[in-house]
């Protein structure tokens, strides 16, 4: 049975709170099935009444009675399911979030099977789904995902900025999708200003301890040879010195090394097309006067 579509209660793209109406269905014929509803249901209550007097005075049978009450409970259940009806003429929206544009417009008619009126998406807090691969299970401690080895989950934004609120995992998959060869996860983050939309792409990161050993070296620094990933490091003659390296992700504009340097290296960063291994070096930081005497032009920074 269609059902007329009286009002649209809600501006179209705009916050909604949650129980705020969104659609007013026409009420004219449900409330016509609760009064017919009432009306069985107050029936069936007399008439099982009244044969619950007869009945000791043996004027009517057992299963008369029994019948009565039996129809009593029917009409009631009928009732109640009348009244439920009646309520979803009012469409509210079950939770507080960003609606969508109306799927029916004031007039049409709509039915059971015109189930979608709208949408409303939650965005505070955020769901991020996302998968890691059997690699990167490895890469874990003890090589597997544990519920206890997860201590927050990073997002970068689309412009490779890092967000500022960390999150937390509130899903696991309990098997790797042989499809695929991922494990299925799922973290929730706040975003209260709404820094993070449905659909939108991020990446994500998962802390899952702390190392000394790890550095950040700004990307243009690593360079990928036949070998594999390497640096330049100023040795403690001040001559170039090549520096195989395990890089691991990208952290905003810094790779993350995992192996290959430790604490007090000296890594070069600009005029890397110049270096020649052996050649010497003025080391200073970035935006310093190189130590003595100024360097001639040309001559390769190397970051402490």
């Amino acid at each position: 049975m269609a059902h007329i579509l009286q009002k649209l209660l809600y501006e179209e793209g705009a916050p909604v709170k949650a129980g705020q109406a969104l659609f007013q269905i026409d009420q004219a014929p449900f409330e016509i099935a609760l009064a017919d509803a009432r009306a069985k249901a107050e029936q069936a209550a007399r008439e099982a009444a009244r044969l619950k007097e007869l009945l000791p005075q043996q004027a009517v049978s057992q299963k008369e009675y029994d019948d009565a009450q039996s129809n009593r409970a029917v009409t009631q259940a009928a009732l109640q399911q009348a009244e439920l009806n009646l309520s979803y003429t009012s469409v509210t929206s079950p939770v507080a979030g960003s609606s969508g544009r109306a799927v029916k417009s004031e007039g049409n008619l709509i039915s059971t099977s015109d189930s979608l009126l709208t949408t409303v998406v939650q965005l505070n807090p955020i769901w991020v789904r996302f998968a890691l691969s059997d690699g990167e299970l490895a890469q874990l401690p003890g090589g597997r995902l544990s519920p206890g080895s997860v201590r927050g989950v990073e997002i970068v934004l689309p412009d490779g900025s890092a967000y500022p609120v960390k999150g937390k995992l509130n899903f696991a998959g309990s098997q790797i999708d042989p499809k695929l060869g991922t494990l299925q996860l799922r973290a929730e983050f706040p975003n209260a200003e709404d820094h993070v939309l449905p659909g939108q792409f991020v990446r994500t990161r998962l802390i899952v301890g702390r190392s000394d050993s790890v550095f950040l070296v700004p990307q243009p620094a690593v360079i990928q040879s036949d070998q594999g990933r390497m640096v330049f490091v100023a040795n403690g003659e001040n001559k170039v010195e090549p520096r195989p390296v395990k890089a691991g992700e990208w952290m905003g504009k810094d790779w993350i090394i995992l192996g290959g340097l430790k604490a007090g290296d000296r890594v070069i960063v600009d005029n890397l097309l110049k270096l020649r291994p052996g050649a010497l070096v003025a080391p200073h930081k970035p935006g310093d006067k190189p130590a003595g005497a100024p360097a001639t032009p040309g001559t390769p920074a190397a970051k402490p």
